[in-house]
């Protein structure tokens, strides 16, 4: 079936079935309906559409579309619209023929009088209605000539006694006799939010989020400005890669839609109009005084009646009725004129250096220093003030809210750009370069990275240049190592001989850019660079990197000091706090497991900036969120705000925070019980971070893969990915050591390395690990309780589960509930079943499937039927199978199992095809984990340290076996 005409315009049902009513009451006689709205409304859309349904039930169309120099040509509109009757003419009565050859133009002769020709028209008509109903279609009537809109002015009242339906259209406020026919009239408004977008969306999509809301914002509603403003951009800026202007540029045809109205204004009303447009901050006494009009001079008052501006009479403040006027005015002034409003507002906004600084740039017409440093230092100071520059100063209005929110990095990062077009010296003009090469870095526009690094020439070569460069290479180069960074940065120094400024650009962009190879190495030479580097500063100047330093390097010692450090210092950020400000302040609280105290402010720092803000503060600021999330619990949380943030590096080109966040996402499949997807992930990103010396990032792709073992219950797995993080007896306070202590020693106790396992936990005591924060406290305590002897461990366990705050850290909460439970269970305790409940409980609402599993075959067997998840063994395993089962848990293959119980290879292969199924396992990685779950046999009422050290036995076999 196909669909009704006009079915698919956005927005208009309303309008379509008024339109259609009118059309089934044509047989009890003719009507008329004016339409009437603004420019690119969409009021020709809708006599489109009423064209194509009047044909689809049979009427016929006669139409016209005026146009401004057929005005003073009498009877053209008439001409065309009723041009395609003219063989109808023959019908009629002489006269009538006549006037109506001659308004077609058949036979020559002088243009008939009105009442002549609308009698004619009438006439005809009447004629034609005999076989069809009939819809006129007049498109911008005021600029139907005089003739035709009498004749058809004539018509129109008199169409009630025949099947004619007349509709006409005209824009807001023009003026037109058409009035005096009292028509019912419609006004058509701007679309609703949600037509707006969906018409959007249908034109062009793939447009990026910031673009998308930009656009909808400016466009107002207005069909014609959705589907022409962004055809008008460029590629990388309708996906958002690259910034959008501070005015869209327009499209011929919305230009002269929305200018056409000023064009006929006075030209000191243009001139005034003109000043406002190009600084929508500017007050009107502000305008008046660019403009060079007096307050008495009410220039604006034609602006006004023709409903292009409005003046808030309180305040003074002028703002335009459609974004997109202001832009038309823009768009239609020349480049003098433009030039010559910039240097008047630049004059009039003395008091305001950094509007003033951008309208001196935009009046100027060649290299001026004494501009190009207004510029430099505006720049700075938006930076430093973390409010928006200049640029965004001189937003519209309504579009505003997205300029404003463009970043402070953004702003200053074009104001450097263009300090650099207009720097007379080369060397002044290269530092401005790499300064706004870096701020490109971190606002996303990768693209003019490269161009400006390379147009800035020799200044690469300095200290500072090396160091923005280096921040450069870490965040977008794929082939970039902390390496080659690390030994950038200690060049840079070295030859940095210059005294620090506390307000420039070394504070933070050096000590982001030590900071950040820092986090991501295991070595302790770049934190040493990092102090040294703090030292050239004032102590309050680098509050943020002091308290991430001692959080990551010394935390042990310095806990609590870091703890009160980072509640004052978040305390004391503005609401709209500068993103290179707040994030070593969030990488500081994920250290000490405190972010969660302080997650509104990230999320606030991140819809601020993500609409082309400083995407490479967001990114990481959506990493460290999500890690906080999975720390409590909240798995699907997590894995939203990691997609979200891969969604960004990977349109952006982070390729350094892309790899960051598959690594957690490694872990998170690994925590779900997804083995093989944590491995993939895990692998992936090994091979990315090993040769690139991200040993950090290389350690949370092996924890995802030791918490994949520990799921499945393949402990030696499991100890040597951990033992590959953290070396076992030497526990490291740094990450991630500080988090895998209970899995190095779970993994330990559980391949029977008891004594290392006891050395590592003594170790983690004696350094003071516990001490960093509540969560660590109880990792540690759980540890303890593992390695405990037989009498000690139930107190350890209660211990540690009693902590303050222990259940908020959920997935390590539940391990030690589980491992107390089994204790339990193995010492014939009743309380076992409370324990293993709870932290069955536990892992089955965060979603960990494998940890779920073992605690619910550790319910099953104490006699606790669970009603979720795969069904418990349901046969009890021969002695043999037992035997088969247990040798092959410990790492034994079918050869040398076969050979422990004189079987031979192909007979073990079959007895552990068949006792699979009985413990509710698909694979020997899985054993070792159903084989503790099992309820003990007769043969199995050993205690843990006697079922320790057959495993050990077992282990030292395997060995022998190997060697």
């Amino acid at each position: 079936m196909t669909s009704r005409p006009g079915v698919d315009l956005a927005g208009r049902t309303a309008e379509l079935e008024l339109m259609d009513s009118l059309f089934v009451r044509l047989d009890r006689g003719g009507s008329g309906l004016l339409l009437r709205g603004a420019p690119g409304v969409g009021k020709t859309a809708l006599l489109d559409a009423a064209a194509a349904r009047a044909a689809d039930v049979g009427m016929r169309v006669l139409r016209a579309s005026a146009v401004e120099f057929e005005a003073e040509m009498n009877f053209s509109a008439l001409h065309q619209m009723l041009y395609p009757l003219r063989h109808h003419a023959e019908r009629l009565a002489d006269h009538h023929r006549d006037v109506l050859h001659r308004i077609f133009g058949l036979t020559p002769g002088a243009s008939p009088d009105p009442p002549a020709a609308a009698a004619a028209v009438l006439a005809l008509l009447a004629e034609v209605t005999v076989e069809h109903p009939l819809l006129m279609i007049a498109d911008d009537v005021p600029w139907l000539d005089c003739a035709s809109a009498t004749a058809l002015g004539f018509v129109v009242r008199r169409i009630s006694d025949h099947p004619i339906l007349f509709l006409a259209a005209i824009r807001t406020g023009a003026g037109c006799f058409f009035h005096q026919l009292q028509l019912s009239v419609r006004e058509i408004g701007p679309l609703t939010a949600q037509a707006a977008a969906e018409l959007l969306d249908a034109r062009w999509p793939g447009l990026g989020p910031s673009v998308r809301r930009r656009l909808l914002a400016e466009a107002a509603g207005n069909p014609l400005a959705l589907r022409e403003l962004p055809e008008a951009l460029s590629e990388p800026q309708r996906s958002g890669q690259d910034p959008l202007p501070a005015l869209l540029p327009l499209s011929e045809r919305l230009a002269a839609a929305f200018a056409s109205a000023v064009e006929r204004l006075p030209a000191p009303t243009r001139k005034v109009l003109l000043v406002a447009a190009l600084d929508a901050g500017a007050d009107l006494t502000t305008v008046r005084k660019a403009a060079q009009v007096s307050a008495g001079d009410d220039h604006l008052a034609p602006a006004q009646q023709a409903d292009l501006v409005h003046v808030d009479a309180a305040d003074g403040h002028m703002s335009f009725r459609h974004p997109l006027i202001r832009a038309a005015i823009v768009h239609r002034a020349s480049p003098s004129e433009r030039r010559s409003a910039h240097h008047s507002l630049a004059a009039a906004l003395a008091a305001f250096p950094e509007r003033r600084a951008w309208h001196l740039a935009e009046s100027a017409t060649g290299p001026d220093e004494a501009v190009a440093r207004a510029l430099d230092e505006a720049a700075l100071s938006a930076w430093r003030r973390g409010a928006p520059s200049g640029a965004a100063a001189m937003a519209s209005d309504e579009g505003a809210v997205f300029d404003r929110r463009r970043s402070t990095a953004s702003g200053a990062a074009a104001a450097l750009i263009r300090a650099g077009e207009l720097s007379p010296h080369p060397g002044d003009r290269s530092r401005r370069l790499v300064e706004a090469a870096y701020l490109a870095t971190i606002t996303g526009q990768l693209e003019d990275v490269p161009r400006l690094l390379a147009d800035a020439g020799q200044t690469l070569h300095t200290p500072t240049g090396l160091v923005f460069a280096v921040t450069a290479h870490l965040l977008t180069n794929d082939e970039g190592d902390v390496d080659a960074a690390y030994r950038f940065l200690a060049r840079a120094f070295d030859d940095d001989t210059a005294p620090a400024k506390n307000d420039n650009w070394h504070c933070y962009g050096i000590l982001y850019a030590v900071l950040l190879v820092s986090l991501y190495t295991l070595r302790p030479e770049p934190w040493q660079l990092l102090k040294t580097a703090m030292a050239r500063f004032e102590p309050t100047a680098v509050t943020p990197f002091r308290l991430c330093y001692d959080a990551y390097v010394d935390p042990t010692r310095t806990s609590d000091a870091v703890r009160k450090g980072l509640a004052d210092a978040f305390a004391a950020l503005p609401g709209d706090a500068a993103p290179w400000e707040l994030i070593p302040l969030a990488f500081a609280a994920v250290a000490m497991d405190a972010l969660s105290d302080y997650r509104y402010l990230v999320r606030r720092m991140i819809e601020r900036e993500r609409d082309g803000g400083a995407i490479a503060m967001v990114i990481p600021a959506l990493m460290l969120l999500c890690h906080d999330s999975y720390v409590h619990g909240q798995w699907d949380e997590a894995e939203t705000l990691a997609q979200e943030g891969l969604d960004l590096a990977a349109a952006y080109g982070y390729f350094f925070w892309e790899q960051q966040l598959r690594a957690l996402l490694a872990s998170g499949a690994a925590l779900r019980g997804d083995a093989d997807l944590a491995r993939t992930r895990s692998e992936e990103t090994t091979t990315w971070a090993a040769p690139r010396g991200m040993e950090v990032t290389e350690s949370y792709a092996r924890a995802a893969r030791s918490f994949a073992a520990l799921g499945q219950g393949d402990y030696e797995e499991a100890h040597a990915q951990v033992a590959r993080i953290d070396p076992p007896g030497a526990p490291s306070p740094g990450i991630p050591g500080r988090w895998k202590v209970l899995d190095l020693v779970e993994a330990a106790v559980r391949t029977g390395r008891m004594d290392q396992a006891r050395a590592h936990i003594a170790a983690a005591q004696q350094a003071g690990i516990h001490r960093i924060s509540p969560r660590i406290a109880m990792i540690n305590a759980g540890a303890a309780a593992l390695t405990a002897e037989e009498k000690e461990a139930g107190p350890l366990f209660e211990e540690a589960l009693s902590l303050p705050q222990a259940a908020r850290w959920p997935w390590e909460h539940a391990r030690i509930q589980l491992a107390y439970g089994q204790w339990l269970r193995r010492t014939r305790d009743p309380r076992a079943r409370l324990y293993l409940s709870a932290a069955y409980e536990t892992f089955d609402r965060i979603g960990a499937k494998a940890m779920a599993q073992r605690a619910r075959n550790e319910l099953r067997a104490t006699g606790v039927a669970t009603t979720t998840g795969p069904d418990a063994p349901t046969a009890a395993l021969t002695a043999q199978e037992r035997q088969i089962a247990e040798l092959a848990a410990i790492g034994l293959t079918n050869k040398q199992i076969g050979e422990r119980l004189f079987l031979s290879h192909r007979t073990v292969g079959s007895h552990l095809h068949r006792l699979y199924p009985k413990l509710g396992v698909t694979s020997r990685a899985a054993l070792r984990a159903a084989l503790e779950a099992m309820a003990p046999g007769e043969d199995d009422q050993a205690s843990p340290s006697a079922f320790l050290a057959e495993v050990q036995d077992g282990r030292q076999s395997r060995s022998a076996a190997h060697d």
